[in-house]
């Protein structure tokens, strides 16, 4: 959407100018950063849509920004990295991550994820106009509109894709879902056999809501299959 501000923080000029060049074209306002207190600075004081993040930063790793963004902002981050271990991209992911590009890329990509993210993201933000919908289970609360989530009465901060999969849990009790089917569902593209994005945001969230994620009540897993929500957490009629 034009007018629509990303924030692209690279200690690389060239990258920079690159996704600036490309990112500009679609219509999107850039603003950059070299480093993560200067991130971190342009987030407090001005309103930006979606951020892509580089992993490697001279101060601040892109993992320390990461998850000190989520403490005051939702919008999706997109990681840029040269490392492509697993664990760096689980890393990333655990941090509050909506995905994980590698070094090298292609404009053309990250432009069409930005776009898939933007999309996704104002798809949320629309639904939160409609009646006002809370599901009460047993001890959690979820504010379908408000997008919150009380566990035992106490506001619990979770990502926006840490709440749209615990909401498309809830609002469907003892549905299974496979990990491809929740990734292709809220990522909107294919897995291609890569569940880990979905495994980390199930174990982010059982931290924050479950008593003891080694057990869970709530979100249980389904060997063989995927995931449920627990319908018998439901207060009775």
């Amino acid at each position: 959407m034009p007018g629509t501000r990303i924030l692209v923080v690279d200690d690389e000029p060239e990258i920079g100018q690159v996704l600036n060049l490309y990112l500009t074209r679609e219509g999107y306002e850039v603003v950059t950063a070299s480093d993560g207190r200067e991130a971190l600075e342009v987030v407090a004081r001005e309103r930006v849509a979606l951020v892509i993040l580089d992993v490697l930063l001279p101060d601040l790793d892109g993992i320390e920004v990461c998850a000190e963004m989520r403490k005051t902002t939702d919008v999706p981050i997109v990681f840029l990295s040269c490392k492509s271990d697993e664990m760096d991209k689980i890393m990333g992911l655990a941090a509050g991550g909506d995905d994980y590009i590698t070094k090298p890329f292609s404009p053309r990509e990250v432009v069409a994820r930005v776009k898939a993210h933007l999309r996704r993201y104002r798809m949320t933000q629309a639904a939160n106009a409609s009646p006002r919908k809370i599901l009460r289970y047993k001890g959690l609360e979820i504010d379908l509109e408000g997008c919150t989530v009380r566990v035992n009465g106490k506001e619990v901060y979770l990502s926006h894709r840490e709440f749209e999969v615990l909401s498309l849990l809830a609002q469907n009790p003892d549905k299974v879902f496979s990990a491809d089917s929740l990734f292709e569902r809220l990522w909107h593209m294919q897995s291609l056999g890569d569940i880990r994005t979905v495994m980390v945001h199930i174990s982010n969230i059982r931290k924050k809501i479950e008593r003891n994620p080694a057990t869970p009540e709530y979100i249980l897993t389904v060997r063989g299959a995927g995931y449920k929500f627990n319908g018998r957490m439901a207060f009775e009629a």
